[in-house]
Parts: structure tokens; sequence; C-alpha cells
């Protein structure tokens, strides 16, 4: 999310962040898990968290990884006992300001700026996850797997001599999770493109050397950076 005088998440950092501390939460550390009843939402200020849901048989999906500067609510507002509707876990070390519930929305209904900046925001993510969902649908699980790596380049790419490093640490497992398909498919797939010289993969880390060729695949429409990412 860009962070403007406009957007929800800057008018909820300058108006909580005086009030309520930063807290620290180690890699791995569970914030929240799926049908837990709702305490807080988060400001997300450091440090990378995926959001998703885990089949009645176990299998894991990622619906979307945050980073920097992103605002975190997984429930129905307004709503009278609400539950998280995803778990929340941290990726890598992260800080964070932890917001009552109550709170959150005696805001966001006392401050007209700040429901249009919210009603923005939400417009947003619902264009994105649309998006994705027909990316998923359209495109099969190779074709998904490439739209996953466009969109990692638009929300982690660090351009490198050797073309876009994605700067987040990824396993071909949590590949596989965001894509809903299973580890053995998305290391086929991810081996074809090393192969063929369209990726490379260090340390954890991949690197997309050529990602005209991924937009080919799936027929990218190139959308605005705001819609085509994982948060």
């Amino acid at each position: 999310m860009q962070n403007s005088t406009f957007s929800i998440y800057s008018l909820m950092v300058q108006f909580f962040q005086k009030h309520e501390p930063i807290q620290k939460v180690k890699a791995g550390s569970v914030l929240f898990h799926e049908k837990d009843p709702v305490e807080y939402v988060y400001l997300l200020l450091k440090g990378s968290i995926s959001l998703g849901r885990v089949h009645v048989r176990g299998k894991e999906f990622i619906l979307k990884i945050l980073n920097d500067q992103e605002l975190i609510v997984e429930y129905q507002l307004f709503k009278a006992n609400p539950h998280y509707q995803f778990y929340a876990k941290a990726l890598t070390n992260c800080e964070l300001i932890m917001i009552k519930k109550e709170q959150f929305e005696d805001f966001i209904m006392t401050d007209p700026e700040a429901m249009n900046a919210l009603v923005s925001w939400f417009s947003t993510g619902y264009l994105k996850a649309q998006m994705k969902c027909q990316d998923l649908i359209m495109n099969g699980k190779k074709g998904g797997l490439y739209s996953i790596l466009i969109r990692l380049c638009n929300s982690y790419g660090v351009k490198t001599e050797d073309g876009i490093l994605i700067d987040l640490p990824l396993t071909h497992q949590e590949l596989a999770n965001l894509t809903y398909g299973t580890r053995e498919v998305i290391q086929r797939a991810l081996k074809e493109l090393r192969e063929n010289e369209i990726i490379l993969y260090e340390n954890q880390k991949f690197t997309v050397r050529d990602l005209g060729y991924l937009k080919q695949e799936v027929d990218c429409q190139n959308c605005a950076f705001e819609i085509c990412g994982l948060n």
C-alpha cells in the first residue's frame, strides 16, 4: 500500500501511534487463527505476514502476503461477536501496532476522512482479489504460478543485473500454497523455468530474468501495481 495523506494506513498511524506501543513479533509467530474471536486489527510497520486458510484435510492456502505499511482487517466490520476469516502468521520478524477492534470501529465511525479512505482501500482490495481469482481459474496451475511470480515482482521486486530479485525468502511449498497446487507440480514448473533461464533460485529467493515471458504466457493485462500485487 502506498503511504499517502489520504490512505487509511497513514491516517491510522498518525492517530494510534501516539497512544499504542509498537509490538515486536518473531518470524513464525501466529497473530490469530481462523475462527478465533476478533480482538484486534493490526498496523504492520515492518516485516512480512501471510494470511490464509487451512483446508479440513490439512492443505494450506496462502491468500496473500503483506509487507511493510499494511492494515490487517480480516473480519466483518460492525458485526456483533465477529470471528477472523483467516489465519495470520509472521514470515519474518515484524513490528506492528495492535488496535482494539472497538477503538478501530469508533475511529472509522467518527472520522469521515477515515471512512472514505477505508472504503477506497476495500474497493482496491476487492479488485485485487477478483483479478487474482481470474488468473488462478483461467490459467491453470502453471499459469497460476506465473501470475504469482509476476505479483511477487510487483510487491517485492528489486532490479539487479540478473533480473528482478524477489526480495522475500520463499520455499517451493509456500509457492504451492499460494497457488493451491501441490509441491510436486510447482517444482516441475519451476524446474522448466530454470532450465529455460526464465528464473534463478538461490538462498530461497527467486530472480525473474524474463518477466516478459511470464506476462505473455498468462496474457497479462499490465494492471496498476496497486491491483497486481500479492498484498
